[in-house]
C-alpha cells in the first residue's frame, strides 16, 4: 500500500514557501509517495499557477487547509508522513494541531526571518528542517534533499 503524504502550508507572504512545497511533492512523489497538500486558499492558488499540468500536485489532492484539519480530527484522513511549513506563530499552531492529532512522521519545515525564534517555540518531538530563507530557496532545497534521503529509507 502506497504511504500518503501531507504537506500543509500556512500562508504564502514568505516567497520560498511555494517554490520549496512543488520541490518536496515532486521529491516525495518520485519516492513513491501519495503527496496531498493543504493550504490556504491563497497558497493554493499559488501552486495551481505554477503547477497549471499538475506534473508535481495534483489538483484532486489539494485541500483547504481547515477541511482538511476537520478531515483528520474526525479521523475520515491519515497520513504516514506530514511537512508543516513554518514561518511565523500560525505555522507553529498547526504543526502542534497536527502532532496532537495525528501518527504520522512529523516535519517541520522552519524558514524565514526569524526562524531561529521559531525553533524555540516547538516543544514537541518533530524532525525540523531550519534555514532562514526568505527569497533564495537554496539554502531550503539542501535541507529538503537531506530529508528525502531520510524518507527513501522509510518508506520502503
Amino acid at each position: 500500500m502506497t504511504k500518503k503524504a501531507l504537506l500543509l502550508l500556512g500562508c504564502p507572504e514568505v516567497p520560498v514557501q511555494t517554490s520549496i512545497a512543488l520541490y518536496l511533492a515532486s521529491r516525495l512523489k518520485t519516492a513513491g509517495l501519495d503527496v496531498f497538500i493543504a493550504g490556504t486558499d491563497a497558497a493554493l492558488k499559488l501552486l495551481k499557477v505554477a503547477d497549471p499540468e499538475g506534473h508535481y500536485v495534483d489538483v484532486e489532492k489539494m485541500i483547504i487547509l481547515d477541511t482538511c484539519i476537520a478531515a483528520l480530527a474526525e479521523e475520515r484522513l491519515e497520513f504516514e508522513l506530514c511537512s508543516v511549513f513554518v514561518h511565523n506563530d500560525a505555522g507553529i499552531s498547526y504543526l502542534a494541531t497536527i502532532q496532537s492529532m495525528s501518527n504520522a512522521k512529523l516535519f517541520a519545515i522552519l524558514f524565514g526571518p526569524d526562524v531561529e525564534a521559531l525553533t524555540k517555540l516547538i516543544e514537541f518531538k518533530c524532525e525540523m528542517l531550519v534555514a532562514k530563507a526568505v527569497h533564495n530557496p537554496i539554502p531550503l532545497k539542501n535541507k529538503v534533499d537531506i530529508m528525502i534521503k531520510e524518507v527513501k529509507r522509510w518508506a520502503v
